[in-house]
């Protein structure tokens, strides 16, 4: 049964109506890149300050709460959301807040960036109880979320989205472990590259009923430039990159042999991947898919976030 989109008539609650604007359903990405975080630091050795993990996982998913409230507030300026006909709430077209006046345009990018501003502060004081580089791992983060949809960059208008997500959860991760660990380490970055793919993969296939608004309003990403017959197969290469670098890592010594388990979700991605090959060209019934691939992005994290965490307990 299809979702129905909010109304300012169904939110009364001015509270509800901007959690809700953050789109908390799709916050759990960010959670299970923190979990990998922490767990590759508890790998290695380091003690896990409970304070400091909580802190870093609240303001991580208020980091990406910020950012999909100001993807919001900038697709409304270029008018791809508005002109969205082939939609799949809640999955794309964006939280339909601006567009069906539960909040205004103005309420939407300020609710956005004082969210931002209350990550730079918490990140400021995460930095002194860490180490001062951490600073350098937030900044970067949040440039890139905000440079995703803003203009000038705009970067997934110019091919870069793609980029951007793999980057930007990949330093969740590493920003995670850099709290614990006080330092740079590559096990954060090794063991995450799999998991931010699969999350780059939601980007992916999202675009598909997106494409025909996005084309119209100049966001020239991949599926956009490729056509849909065409881009549906990258898919399924991005999805088989990601297990296969779990498997090398793991046969290189990189990683634990026991977060192989974390291969378990490979037959979501292809279940998914089959169904985007078979309708690619017809959006709307892409609805499944897209769900698979949060569930195997979701469940590929858990796993790994525990197998790494398991490995040490039986080290």
């Amino acid at each position: 049964m299809p979702v129905a989109e909010p109304t300012l008539a169904t939110l009364p609650n001015p509270a509800l109506r901007y959690f809700l604007a953050t789109r908390p359903p799709f916050l759990g990405v960010t959670l299970f890149a923190c979990l990998i975080g922490l767990a590759t630091a508890f790998a290695s050795g380091v003690s896990i300050r409970t304070t400091t993990a909580i802190a870093t996982i609240v303001f991580a998913l208020m980091a990406h709460a910020g950012i999909n409230v100001l993807n919001d507030y900038y697709d409304a300026l270029n008018g791809t959301d508005a002109n969205n006909t082939e939609r799949i709430f809640p999955f794309t077209g964006g939280s339909r807040f601006i567009q069906n006046g539960v909040l205004s345009l103005r309420e939407t990018g300020v609710f956005g960036a004082v969210l931002i501003a209350v990550v730079i502060a918490a990140g400021i004081w995460l930095t002194t109880v860490s180490a001062p580089a951490l600073l350098w791992i937030g900044v970067t983060g949040l440039v890139i979320g905000w440079a995703y949809s803003a203009p000038p960059l705009k970067l997934n208008s110019r091919g870069m989205g793609e980029t951007c997500v793999w980057a930007g959860f990949a330093l969740i991760a590493v920003g995670a472990d850099f709290v614990q660990r006080g330092s740079f380490a590559a096990l954060p970055l090794i063991a995450v590259t799999g998991y931010a793919l699969l999350v780059t993969n939601i980007l992916f296939i999202n675009q598909f009923p997106d494409r025909k608004a996005d084309e119209a309003a100049g966001k020239h990403h991949w599926v956009v430039r490729l056509g849909a017959s065409r881009a549906r197969w990258c898919y399924s290469v991005i999805a088989c990159a990601a297990y296969l670098w779990l498997i090398g890592a793991v046969t290189a010594g990189m990683l634990p042999w026991l977060v192989l388990v974390a291969l378990l979700p490979a037959f979501l991605s292809l279940r998914a991947a089959r169904d985007l090959v078979r309708y690619a060209e017809a959006p709307a019934k892409l609805a499944p898919a897209i769900q698979l691939t949060i569930g195997a992005a979701s469940l590929h994290g858990i796993l790994l976030a525990a197998a790494l965490v398991a490995a040490r307990l039986l080290a």
